[in-house]
């Protein structure tokens, strides 16, 4: 059931499942919380109390609000960790709420015991040129996403959304673009996603030292967004403080691992969570 977080601004849409330590899940730009539903089942049967939430201007969130930073996004999952009882909550963000997870951490490390960032956009990255020629895979999905944000072209994302998640059975992939489209051509919705698209992980980057609590980096070994996915997600772990990352590889998978292989992505991050004593979550990923 959709549940309603009023804040300054604006209006955010969550809802919970599960009994246990809190997990926050919180999708990326041009997507909404529909697509973590398989990964939620399965934390929530591991023995957890699951939040998804609608990023600001996206699914059933309000659009409208002053502006659509990583910083902002960080200061709304923080928002939703008090709503629900202060926490501490494990983050996990999609691209560019994986940069806000990470802000967040940083920002308020009482409240987050640890963060989980799914290809996430999390620092400024820097354009392969040579790439850009040598693989198609990469070439295309960057020139749709540039395409997509720049243009504000329903079209042109949901031939970006095809593109990144390869492997995916065509009637699942059908069915979940079909259920982003309604969301996409509500007016405001694509300038929500250029402004986000248009906005340089700075501040993210910026605070990957500053976080404290364990990090688990999740990527797609087909992610078309980078040229190496691997070394993106080892240059992420890197720019941590030294013991604090790892980074976890979901072979065949895309851009969205959470929603492509849900069991897989599961099984890292309650491996990720059963193996770190300090969190105080159920050894091995399971209550019992």
């Amino acid at each position: 059931m959709t549940e309603f977080l009023k804040t300054d601004g604006g209006q955010l849409a969550y809802d919970v499942t599960g009994e246990g330590p809190l997990v926050v899940l919180a999708n990326g730009m041009g997507d909404n919380r529909g697509s973590y539903g398989e990964l939620a089942a399965l934390l929530a049967g591991a023995g957890y109390r699951v939040a998804r939430t609608d990023l600001r201007g996206h699914g059933e969130s309000d659009a409208g609000w002053a502006s659509y930073t990583r910083t902002d996004v960080a200061g709304d999952l923080l928002a939703l960790v008090r709503h629900l009882g202060g926490g501490p909550a494990v983050l996990v963000g999609h691209s560019f709420a994986g940069g806000a997870a990470t802000i967040a951490a940083a920002d308020e490390p009482g409240l987050v015991s640890a963060v989980v960032e799914i290809s996430p956009f999390t620092r400024v990255q820097k354009t392969d040129l040579g790439a850009l020629v040598t693989q198609g895979h990469h070439r295309k999905g960057i020139l749709l996403l540039m395409g997509a944000c720049a243009l504000r072209s329903v079209g042109l994302w949901k031939r970006y959304l095809r593109h990144a998640h390869p492997e995916m059975p065509a009637a699942a992939l059908d069915a979940r673009i079909g259920s982003l489209e309604a969301d996409l051509r509500r007016p405001g919705r694509m300038a929500v996603v250029s402004a986000m698209g248009m906005s340089a992980p700075t501040d993210a980057g910026a605070r990957l030292d500053g976080v404290r609590c364990p990090a688990l980096i999740v990527e797609g070994t087909l992610d078309p967004d980078w040229a190496d996915p691997r070394a993106e997600g080892e240059g992420i772990v890197a720019e941590l403080p030294a013991g604090v990352g790892r980074l976890a590889m979901i072979e065949g998978a895309g851009h969205y691992a959470h929603a492509q292989f849900p069991a897989e992505t599961a099984a890292a991050i309650l491996d990720f969570l059963g193996s770190t004593g300090s969190l105080g979550f159920p050894k091995d990923g399971a209550r019992g």
